[in-house]
């Protein structure tokens, strides 16, 4: 087919047209598709801003509730602490409070026992001088117990008794000591009324001795005491109603009590037994040997020296081949004498008497050169009883020269030896011929008390000194007691009251 060339410029123009058309039919699909394109992602983009909008809303609604949650947390430690904080504060000051109270509660029986000792002497002393110190002491003791009796958390109602007791004890025993100072001799009713005294205080001592057995088991404490055990200080003493009211000051007062005719003076003596040169460590280690037997012995360590003891000494351990336990002993820097030996082991039963364990300790004391030794007190706590031995020199009791065994009630063991009184006072004496007899002697004795044995004795003094006495050993109503007689002057010199207890045997 041919085309002029008016058709061919028609035909070229059509086809320009339609390839125009086309591209702009094109070009608007674009542009839909862009359009739909944009308008998508806006969309999206709408859906994920408002989405990180709720998640940081979540995220800061969780934050709010978890600092919520934590604050909750630590308010309830807070009132956790700040109650257990306050809770020990409280128990803190209840263990204070009571420690308070039984220590009051602990002087308190101290000080009636001692109240309780004292009258029963007052009772049997024939010297005036004698008799003043007793009743003053009694005057100071019980005015003491008054003291601890109102640091107890007693109600009033109970403890009046008790405190009217204590307070006539002092009144009467203070206005006879000023009689006696003034040459007055005590009538029999003076005498009665300190015996009716003394059986109050018995009562008062057994219910004060109860409670406090009580109070140590567990069987009560100090709330209890508080509502129902005081009515038993008002059961326990009544009232006396004969005595002069007297009013004074208090004055302290340390009251004494031995595990031993004069045991506690043996310190204050002067160290006239410890002899010789002094020694070295090495001659010390030579004196540990000869003590326990060179072929008995593992191993000795030295712990050094111990220049502030009452008597200087080197210490050692020492282990035998036949024991797991350590002997502890110290040996005296002068002299090279054996000032203590102990040893620590338990003791699980009792097997020997006790008159087995004095014959064991004396024995044991003979072959250690310490010869003509006298049991004299013991004391025993659990299986194992200390027993003093006073020198027996020709058949007076040297009281000062004091040697300490303990001795193990399941074997008979010794666990220990204590020196120091012995080291101390031992020395060789001149006895002077007595001023008055035996029997003279015991015309100074008052006669409620029934002798039971006699002897010579040397007892130590306050003033380091020492007095040659006779010795009585009698009873009043069951209460034993040792009375002194100076064989020079014929003065009542003192006055002891023996205490038989489950643990051994006291004075005081």
């Amino acid at each position: 087919m041919c085309f002029s060339r008016k058709d061919y410029k028609v035909f070229v123009i059509e086809n320009k047209m339609s390839s125009c058309v086309a591209t702009f039919k094109i070009k608007i699909i674009l542009v839909v598709t862009k359009f739909k394109t944009i308008k998508k992602c806006i969309n999206l983009l709408k859906k994920e801003k408002l989405r990180k909008k709720d998640k940081e809303s979540f995220m800061e609604n969780n934050y709010k509730n978890r600092v919520l949650i934590g604050g909750l947390i630590l308010l309830a430690i807070f009132s956790l602490v700040t109650g257990y904080y306050a809770f020990t504060l409280k128990e803190q000051y209840n263990i204070l409070n009571n420690n308070n109270y039984t220590e009051a509660f602990s002087n308190l029986v101290n000080y009636v026992n001692s109240v309780e000792n004292y009258l029963a002497k007052s009772m049997i002393s024939k010297s005036s001088e004698h008799a003043t110190e007793t009743l003053t002491q009694i005057w100071r003791d019980s005015n003491l117990a008054m003291v601890y009796l109102s640091r107890i958390p007693l109600e009033d109602q109970g403890i009046s008794q008790t405190a009217k007791f204590l307070n006539q004890v002092s009144d009467y025993s203070y206005s006879l000591s000023r009689k006696n100072i003034s040459g007055e001799e005590l009538t029999d009713e003076d005498f009665k009324n300190l015996q009716d005294l003394y059986k109050y205080s018995v009562s008062l001592e057994d219910t004060l001795n109860q409670l406090s057995d009580e109070l140590y088991n567990g069987e009560i404490n100090w709330d209890s005491l508080k509502i129902n055990s005081s009515n038993k200080f008002a059961q326990s003493v009544d009232s006396i109603n004969v005595f002069s009211n007297i009013d004074d000051n208090l004055n302290d007062y340390e009251g004494l009590i031995y595990d031993g005719a004069y045991s506690d003076h043996v310190n204050k003596a002067e160290k006239v037994g410890l002899t010789g040169d002094n020694i070295d460590e090495e001659t010390a280690k030579q004196k540990v040997k000869e003590f326990f037997g060179e072929d008995n012995i593992k191993d000795i360590k030295s712990n050094g020296f111990l220049n502030e003891a009452e008597i200087p000494s080197y210490d050692f351990s020492v282990n035998l081949k036949d024991k797991e336990e350590n002997y502890s002993i110290t040996i005296s820097q002068k002299g090279g004498h054996v000032v203590q030996s102990s040893l620590d082991r338990d003791v699980p039963e009792e097997k020997i008497s006790q008159q087995e364990a004095n014959e064991i300790g004396k024995s044991y004391l003979s072959d250690k050169g310490f010869e003509d030794m006298k049991e004299t007190y013991f004391i025993k706590q659990g299986n194992v009883v200390t027993v003093n031995y006073a020198y027996n020199d020709n058949g007076v009791i040297v009281y000062p020269d004091l040697i300490k065994v303990k001795i193990a009630l399941d074997n008979g063991e010794i666990l220990g030896i204590e020196t120091t009184g012995y080291l101390n006072s031992h020395k060789d004496r001149e006895y002077t011929e007595p001023q008055i007899t035996m029997e003279e002697a015991k015309e100074k004795i008052n006669d409620k008390l029934e002798i039971m044995s006699e002897n010579m004795a040397i007892i130590p003094t306050e003033w380091k000194t020492e007095l040659v006495c006779y010795e009585f050993k009698g009873k009043v109503e069951e209460k034993e007691f040792l009375v002194y007689i100076n064989v020079e002057t014929g003065k009542e010199e003192d006055i002891l009251v023996i205490l038989d207890t489950p643990g051994g045997t006291l004075t005081v």
